[in-house]
This record gives C-alpha cells, structure tokens and sequence, in this order.
C-alpha cells in the first residue's frame, strides 16, 4: 500500500474495484494498494472510495 504522501500528480490515475475471498470482501487498486478485508461489501466500497479521494497536501 502506498502511503499517502507517495500519492502525486506524477501517480497514474486510480482505478479500484472490489473482490472477494471466500466470507470478505476487499478493495483493489491498480497502484498496489489493497483494503483490509470486510465482510460487508458496502465497507469495502467505501474503502475503495476513501483510497480515490484527493488527499490533502502535505505541510
């Protein structure tokens, strides 16, 4: 997973999605980053949808 202050403009654009394993759901990225495993699939929708965000600039 890359931390959040490796994500840049230089950082090629995120595409998640969710899979599952057997009882838990989790978010995947196309940068590496994986989400914890859920066994609700809206929580790992959720995960993914945080991983999109824009984060804040760092200080």
């Amino acid at each position: 997973m890359l931390p959040p202050q490796a994500r840049s403009a230089e950082t090629p654009t995120h595409r998640t999605h969710t899979a599952e394993r057997g009882s838990f759901a989790y978010a995947r990225c196309t940068c590496g980053w994986s989400g914890p495993a859920r066994r609700a699939r809206d929580r790992a929708r959720q995960d993914a949808d945080e991983h999109q965000a824009p984060q804040p600039a760092a200080r």
